[in-house]
Formats: C-alpha cells, structure tokens, sequence
C-alpha cells in the first residue's frame, strides 16, 4: 500500500522556487540548506517504530521533490532504506528515480549512525562495507561524504578507514567548539597515518523545527566560522524522522527572495563541499587547519552506561570474527559452501545495534531487551558456523584408540600461537591433546600461594588484609614494585546526580568512600593456577574479586562478580600505581592514543596503560578488560599544582565499572521526586581484568593480543561425548597432530 499524495498548496500546480531579484544589499554568500530528517531508529521507542517512520520520512520527501522541483534531500543510514526496501517497493522505485536524478542525495555511507568510540575496528571496516555494498548494489553508486551527525564524539583513527571506503569528507556535529576546544568549521582531520579527510562541523544543529527556517539560520551563522563565506546550514524535522515541511521550503524561498541571510539554495553536503574545494583552490584548501586526534569529549557518561549492551557487543562481534575466519579456513581448505548471507545477518544485526542511542545506554529499557535478543541471534549464528567447522576438521584428523585415554583437541581462534594450560596451540589451528592417568609432571615455574601472597618466578603479589587490596605488585623481571608507593583506594563508590548519558561531565573520579572488606579466602593453591577470593559489600551489594595466578604468568588475572544495588549511583575501580613521571595510552579502533593525564573520563576499546619510572627503572602497568569502555588515569597526589600530573606524582588509573542513572534522562528535564523510574544496571554483573606490569612503554606488553585473549580464549572440542570440560591437569600431553592455516 502507498501514501496518499500531499495535496500542492497553492491549487493544481505546485509551487516552484519564486523568481526575482534580492536585493542590493543582500549578503555576498551562499548558505547551502541541506533538507535532512535525522531519524533515530531506536531511541525513546522500538525500533519497530522507527520501522515505520522510517516508511512516513522518506513519503513525504518524496511528496515535497513533487511539489517543489528545486529540493533536494539527503538520506544517510543504509539500514532505513533496506527496511522501505522489503516493506514498500512502490516506495523504493521511487527513491530509486529520484537517485538516478540527483535528487535524491545518498550519504554516509554506513549501516547506521553508530557510536563512534565503542565498536572495534572491524566493525566501522563492516558499517561501510554493509552499507556502501548496499547501495551501489540497489543504487549503482556509492556514497562519497562521510556524515555523522548525532553521534557523541570520534576516534582518531577514523579518517584512515573513511578513506579506505571512499568517503573523502566527513560532516558531524557534536563535541561542540566549547566541547573540544577546537573551534574551526572546515578543516582537514588527520589520522596517525597520515589520511587525511575534509571535515565539516555542523553549526548549531542538524536538524529544525517544523516552521520558519530563520531560526536556524540566525543561530547557525552565529556558530560558524564567518571566513568561510558560503556556509552549509542542515534543517529538516529530525529524532523521529519527518524532515523537511513546507514552512521550511517555502521560508527558504522567501528568505532567498529577500536576500535576508545571503544567497539561499537547497543543497546537499556532496555540492557544498565541492563548492568550497573550487572556491578556494588547491592553496586555500592547504590553508584550512588540520586536526590530529580524537573528537571529543560529549556526553562521557555514555563510555559507561548499560553494562549490559556493552559485554553483548563484545561477545557478538568476537564470535562474528571468529565465525568469519573458521569459515575461510572450511571454505579453502574444505570445500564447505561459505556462509556469506549468514554471517552478513550476524553482522548486519551487530551494525545496527552499534546505533548511536543503543549502544552508548541512552535507549529506553524495552530497546535492550529487542537488542539483548538481536545480538543473540548474531552469536547463535557465529557459533553454529564454528562448531561446523571444527566439526568438519575434527572428523578428519586421525586419533587412534589409545585405552586409559581422553583425547582432546583444542582449537586456536587467533591468528597468533596461544598458550592453553602448559601447551602452545598453533595459529588458527588445533592441536590434540590426550588426559592420561598418573603422576604430574614437573613445572616450569614454582607456584607459591597463602592467604596474602601470590607469587611465581615473574610476579610477587601481595594483599593487606585490611583492604583486600594489593599492597606490593613485584615485577622479578624489573625489579619494579608497580604498586608500591602509589595512594588511594581501589573502589570507590560515590552518588552520581548526572543523566544517563553524563552531560557536562569532564571526570567521574569524585570522592567517594570504599567498600569494606568482609572476607580473603584461598581458594585455590594448585601447581598450575592459584586464586585468592577478596569480597566487599557496601549498602545492599556486594563485590567479588578472584586474582587468579598461573605458574608462569606475568599477569593477574581478574574475575569480578559484582551485585549491585545501587540507584543514582557509581562505582569506579580504582590501581594506584608507584609510577613517576607518567604518560597513558588508550586504546582506541585499529591503535592507541595517548592523553593527558588529568581525571578525564575517556572512552577506550580494553585497555589502558600507564608507563613511567619506578626509581631509575622504566615500568608500566596495564589494566585490560572485558567488559568496560570508561577509563581515566589521575594524578595521586592531592598536592599536585595543576590538572596534570608533575614529574614526581604517582597516578591512578580508573575503570568505571558500572553506573546506575534513570534510563533515557536527558537533562535539564528534572526528575520527580515522587515518581516511579527505572534504574540501570540492577542486578549481578561479571566481568574480567588483567594488570600486565611491564618493561618500558605499552608497546612491549603485547597489549592488543592479550585483550584479544582475555576476551576469547581457546574453544576446546571434545571427542567424547561423556567428556566435560575441565582444566586438564599435567598429566595432559600433546600427540603428534597439529595444524594451522
């Protein structure tokens, strides 16, 4: 079924653009007016709503091309037009003509706006792969102008993979020039490679209300740098779609007439854009400033908020990998059909939950439940892919019956050996293992655990019992006590008045008190692994930290249960380290970043690192997790002179494990006393971190593979179906059957 036609305004024939002289004294400059309707699939309502809107938006920009032959709409975020696609094709041939015509600008390039901090580096590679595929397939071209406009800030990296797909600028809003502190409107943004893209920030906002335009335009020259000249201005109804009325049209054309705010034309990003690269040439264009770095910081409780979508992320996108590279491997080697329409599912359900409102915590309740459930088929599909595969190459590897014996084989999901228990399994490849009977072979390294130490031939840890925390971190290798010498506690919970997404917010390391210690106990003192169990409660949760140790590791070993009760609340882990003269590194998509270090909350992919001088020894410490995306590293010291830490202050680093505001609150709306609301994060939350001390700086701990490792360990294949799984003992040992590819 189709929309009914708008009815013209002014009789049978619809309006035109009016023609005329402006006046002499109209402005020498051109405002590009670039009709949008920014739609949030998922935001205050389902994504089934925004299904249909989805429908409704592109309706009425097609019924506005009829009544007026002069506009022209931009349409970004792939996956709308695959929903008109499969629900109104009388609605898609016709978005399809106006492509054709030019009139219908496609841009972005992507699945979705998503957030642009959180996702791996895979998953930006798979937004524009997905979606630029999309439409030279549906369309016969592809997108040239990257466009981000909702989003709450953007990696560094990302003019390298924009570019790496075709898209040679970028249009995005937020962080604000008072955000950032970079204030310019048109400048080149510059990668650590060295790419550069041309980047536009939006003056004031992407979208407008339904009626007169001059608002937008009063407010967005206002905002824009003026040494532009010509300026691009976006309007258009937007959040819940609707995009451009026929007030704003038919203002524009009045305005123009008037020549009010300048030349007024009804434009796209593709046309400024190009525009402005003519007007000033190869030596004005040289001259814009460039931007190297991050854009940052918006909204940073958002690195924190719904814990829960944030590990179901990470799980689906590391299964999806997983998935892709076993299916390679069953594709060559075995001749297994692969399994593209599958994985593109997986992944296209991955994309769309990666949205700028789902993923940073600011959907309402019922989104997660439709992306709980969303994520879950990309990891069901992942895994049946895998265990095919392995399936496939299990039968075909020889095991002779041995009696007395359980054979295992164990298969690598990275492109890297890794060791699993006293054993090393190939890249990308499996190895046999066989559990036999009898006495444990000799070690390697000496493993020694009471209730208040843990120690191998590398590490010495050690607990104070008053705390629950350690009290000496001794890297053998170094001489380094990472720990030793640092000040502050290790949790830290505090009151948290801020909306769900943390606006205004430059630190969430507030004052806070401590969870009290109620039990250590040793629960485990073997010749492979020891774990010491340390638990603390504070109000109505409680908090669970196991440090496991293995006999020949370098790092602690984390697992975190964590039962929180909070409402309005926050709860930072805290590692204060000795380490002087501090630089931290944060991991960010396909690198690292290095930032200040001053309390800031910022958002990282695993890991942060803190490297430094312990005495006259260069040292770092690490902390890599699983699960969690806000970080900060602060000065120690309470009497350090400026934000910075000086040479001689020790730091803390600072993960946030979870936060508990209203769901959807966007200040400065207020909260009722009386109400009723919903609170994120309610309940039992699990978790892992590593501390990685190391020699010199980040780059000699091998971080990216150890996260990687931490967050998708082995995936062992028993051969027998009454087998369960275990941590085999030593007497486990490796038959000759080995392979990688």
């Amino acid at each position: 079924m189709t929309a009914p036609m708008a009815n013209a305004p002014n009789g049978d024939q619809p309006p035109g653009r009016p023609a005329g002289e402006r006046p002499g004294a109209t402005p020498d400059r051109t405002l590009h007016m670039v009709g949008n309707a920014h739609l949030d699939p998922v935001w205050l309502w389902p994504w089934q709503e925004g299904y249909q809107e989805a429908r409704a938006t592109f309706w009425s920009a097609i019924h506005r091309m009829d009544e007026y032959p002069d506009f022209v709409f931009t349409c970004n975020q792939v996956v709308l037009l695959s929903w008109v696609e499969e629900s109104d094709p009388a609605l898609f041939a016709r978005i399809r003509e106006r492509v054709a015509e030019g009139r219908w600008q496609l841009v972005g390039g992507w699945w979705v706006e998503p957030d642009c901090n959180l996702p791996a580096g895979e998953s930006f590679v798979r937004q524009g792969l997905y979606g630029q595929r999309y439409l030279r397939e549906k369309f016969g071209v592809t997108a040239t102008v990257g466009m981000n406009v909702d989003p709450f800030g953007h990696h560094a990296m990302l003019p390298q993979i924009l570019a790496g797909q075709g898209l040679s600028s970028y249009c995005f809003m937020r962080p604000g020039p008072h955000e950032s502190g970079f204030g310019a409107t048109a400048f080149w943004w510059e990668s650590p490679d060295g790419t550069r893209v041309l980047g536009y920030r939006i003056p004031y906002e992407y979208c407008s209300p339904p009626g007169d335009v001059s608002a937008q335009a009063d407010k967005s020259l206002g905002a824009v740098d003026r040494t532009l000249g010509d300026v691009m201005i976006y309007f258009g109804v937007g959040n819940h779609g609707g995009g451009p009325t026929r007030a704003n049209i038919e203002s524009i054309h009045r305005y123009d007439r008037m020549g009010t705010f300048g030349r007024m034309v009804i434009s796209s990003p593709g046309r400024y854009l190009d525009e402005l690269a003519k007007r000033l040439g190869p030596a004005g264009l040289a001259e814009l400033p460039v931007w190297r770095g991050d854009l940052q910081m918006h909204a940073p409780g958002c690195y924190s908020a719904h814990s829960g979508i944030k590990i179901w992320q990470r799980r689906a996108q590391a299964a999806s990998l997983s998935a892709e590279r076993w299916a390679a491997v069953g594709a060559t080697r075995f001749g297994l059909p692969h399994p593209g329409d599958d994985l593109g599912r997986a992944w296209r359900q991955i994309l769309f939950n990666q949205f700028h409102d789902v993923l940073p915590g600011s959907a309402i309740e019922s989104a997660y439940d439709d992306a709980r459930d969303q994520l879950g088929e990309a990891v069901a599909i992942a895994k049946r892919i895998i265990t095919r595969t392995h399936n496939v190459i299990a039968r075909q590897v020889d095991i002779p019956l041995e009696d007395g014996t359980q054979p295992v084989l164990v298969f690598n999901p990275h492109p890297w050996p890794l060791t699993v228990f006293e054993a090393s399994v190939p890249a990308l490849g499996y190895r046999l293992y066989r559990l036999r009977p009898g006495a444990e072979a000799p070690l390697s390294g000496a493993l020694r655990a009471s209730a208040t130490v843990l120690e191998n031939a590398v590490l010495r840890a050690e607990f104070d019992p008053s705390t629950g925390w350690l009290s000496s971190l001794l890297d053998k290798r170094t001489g380094a006590d990472l720990v030793a010498g640092g000040r502050g506690e290790h949790t830290q919970i505090c009151a948290d008045p801020t909306d769900t997404w943390g606006h205004r917010v430059r630190s969430y390391r507030w004052p806070g008190v401590s969870l009290r210690t109620s039990r250590m106990v040793l629960r485990e003192a073997g010749p492979l692994r020891a774990r010491l169990r340390v638990e603390r409660e504070w109000n109505r949760s409680t908090l669970v930290e196991e440090f496991v140790l293995g006999h020949d590791a370098d790092c602690l070993t984390v697992d975190v249960t964590l039962d929180w009760r909070e409402q309005a609340h926050q709860l930072k882990l805290c590692f204060p380290t000795g380490l002087s003269a501090p630089v931290s590194t944060y991991e960010i998509p396909f690198g690292a970043l290095t930032r200040p270090v001053d309390g800031a909350e910022n958002p990282a992919q695993s890991w942060v690192d803190v490297s430094g001088t312990i005495g006259d020894v260069a040292a770092g410490l690490a902390v890599i997790t699983n699960a969690k995306h806000g970080y900060d590293v602060s000065p120690s010291s309470p009497a350090s002179p400026s934000p910075d830490a000086a040479p001689g202050d020790t730091v803390s680093i600072g993960v946030t494990a979870v936060r508990s505001p209203v769901y959807a609150w966007h200040d400065p709306r207020g909260l009722d006393p009386d109400g009723f609301y919903s609170y994120q994060d309610q309940g039992r939350h699990s978790f892992r971190y590593a501390l990685v001390p190391h020699r010199g700086d980040w780059r000699a701990a091998g971080l990216h593979r150890r996260a990687a490792e931490l967050a998708h360990p082995y995936a062992p294949c028993w051969r027998a179906s009454t087998a369960a799984r275990c941590h085999p003992p030593r007497a486990t040992s490796p038959t000759a059957a080995a392979r990688c590819w």
